[in-house]
């Protein structure tokens, strides 16, 4: 609920997110980091009504699923004119590193997603809820690289209900996605989504099925060329059916260092 009583009275979330919002704005504006998925979608809508100074970014993966990006082309317009484009593709991505995104190695999140904002207060709409990795975030960080990013997360507490809550109250537009079943939406086959997840994606956008396995076919030519192990890949669906269907317990350090990759992982 939005709106919860508790020992000290009524706490209405919207408000202190909009104050959050007010009490840390930057003399130059919030950098807000937009995916088109629902909770960014809220967190723009109540920089909106904040009244805060802002710019809004979407970061494009080439990867994204079609109808999410142009859900964000028709409805969220200043994101779109404001996106970053990468300078290779996802196919173009993979062949360089010489091996696939994992869990754990996390590259492609690395290359599309986090360089954006550099030196700016960044909004997001990272929430407790969303992982057990999440739950140890806080309401304000500053990254610990060398961006030079501090973060805010205005609604870090609020649960999935309360995001629909807000988006079915305040008529935010959101993708149809979700209302198709899908619990998130981002890169499509990304490594951290389930297996049932995963399958479905295949049954609904094959051609993407098509183009990973090309993508690794050539990652396994450019392995190859470059003296380096691939024991266990033949051929590019050989490294697609592995990537699908291996299960998370097996995705450690092990699997990371297979056939030399823990050494390749950081390669440009």
């Amino acid at each position: 609920m939005l709106k919860e009583m508790t020992l000290y009275g009524e706490i209405d979330k919207v408000k202190v997110a909009i104050n959050r919002l007010k009490l840390h704005e930057p003399p130059e504006g919030y950098y807000v980091a937009f995916s088109g998925g629902k909770d960014s979608c809220v967190v723009l809508d109540l920089c909106k009504r904040a009244g805060v100074k802002y710019d809004v970014h979407y970061s494009v993966t080439t990867v994204d699923p079609p109808e999410l990006v142009y859900f964000i082309r028709e409805n969220y317009p200043e994101a779109w004119a404001n996106r970053l484009r990468p300078e290779m593709s996802m196919w173009e991505l993979i062949p360089k590193k010489r091996m696939p995104p994992t869990r754990l190695v996390r590259y492609c999140c690395q290359y599309f997603k986090e360089h954006g904002g550099e030196g700016r207060f960044v909004v997001t709409g990272v929430r407790h809820q969303e992982s057990a990795k999440r739950a140890k975030r806080k309401l304000t960080e500053t990254c610990t690289g060398h961006s030079g990013k501090r973060f805010i997360h205005p609604i870090i507490e609020w649960s999935e209900s309360d995001v629909w809550e807000y988006i079915r109250t305040y008529h935010v537009p959101y993708c149809k996605l979700y209302d198709e079943g899908h619990k998130r939406i981002g890169c499509i086959l990304c490594p951290y989504t389930s297996k049932a997840q995963k399958v479905a994606d295949m049954k609904r956008w094959p051609k993407y099925v098509e183009l990973y396995k090309k993508t690794f076919q050539r990652m396994i030519d450019k392995r190859k060329a470059d003296g380096l192990p691939c024991d266990a890949w033949e051929t590019g669906e050989d490294v697609f059916d592995w990537w699908i269907n291996r299960k998370k317990k097996e995705d450690n350090s092990d699997e990371i260092s297979l056939f030399g990759l823990r050494l390749k992982e950081s390669d440009t």
